[in-house]
């Protein structure tokens, strides 16, 4: 069964330095319905502008993902990290008994466009910890590249929570698959461009439950050329997210 989630469904919040979209219940955009799927709580699509971002603020209990799509996105914390995120980066900061940190467009003239993920740690009251590590984006052309998951292999950073999470940049007509075990589940997010999904088409922004399926096949399709949030429109390229839930 596979379940779409409309990007133009999503819940948003918008102020005069941020434009952010909700897949999931977020901050003031609350739907009971759209709660998270599996131990997946959040995904956040944002766009912020130049020299402005998130003051410090604080997390716990939660396995966080940051993935830069375009610009650069600068990050502090109260483990003592300092870094700079660019496209390519994997950031997981794990919040664990507690995190303060902050994030700031780190350009004065360009907009950072970046996702944050969210996923529920398998233990509450863990230690906060932090993990970065670059995976070209072009390594990702045509095929799936693990960029976390429990055991850290591959290459990929670590979250703490029996699941895994993938990239892949598709042109038209290019496919990826992955197998799905019995009692598994997935969920896709479509970052940029337009794909199809088991012959559902889906677009920049669009996600998808799935469950009770033995894969997912997954093309490259030709996008709508809709640019967002002050954004260049979308090229031929796909981007894409394919989460492996317990």
């Amino acid at each position: 069964m596979i379940t779409i989630r409309p990007h133009d469904e999503r819940g948003r919040t918008r102020f005069d330095w941020l434009d952010s979209s909700h897949t999931f219940s977020f901050g003031d955009y609350h739907d009971p319905t759209r709660m998270g799927f599996r131990t997946l709580r959040v995904i956040n699509d944002d766009y912020v502008q130049p020299g402005r971002g998130f003051g410090t603020h604080s997390h716990r209990d939660m396995e966080i993902v940051t993935l830069v799509l375009e610009g650069a996105l600068e990050h502090q914390d109260s483990t003592g990290t300092s870094s700079v995120i660019h496209p390519g980066d994997v950031q997981r900061m794990s919040a664990g008994t507690g995190i303060t940190h902050s994030e700031w467009n780190h350009s004065g003239d360009r907009m950072v466009h970046f996702l944050q993920i969210w996923v529920l740690p398998e233990t509450r009251g863990l230690t906060p910890g932090y993990e970065q590590k670059a995976v070209p984006e072009e390594a990702r052309r045509g095929r799936l590249v693990l960029l976390a998951s429990h055991d850290g292999r591959d290459g990929s950073v670590t979250i703490r929570q029996d699941a895994a999470l993938y990239g892949a940049r598709l042109s038209p007509g290019q496919t990826v698959a992955h197998a799905i075990p019995a009692g598994r589940h997935a969920w896709l997010h479509v970052a940029r461009g337009a794909v199809t999904l088991n012959g559902r088409a889906l677009v920049a922004g669009d996600g998808a439950a799935v469950s009770d399926e033995s894969k997912v096949a997954v093309t490259g399709a030709v996008p709508p050329k809709e640019p967002k949030g002050g954004a260049e429109p979308a090229g031929a390229d796909a981007d894409l997210l394919l989460f492996d839930l317990a």
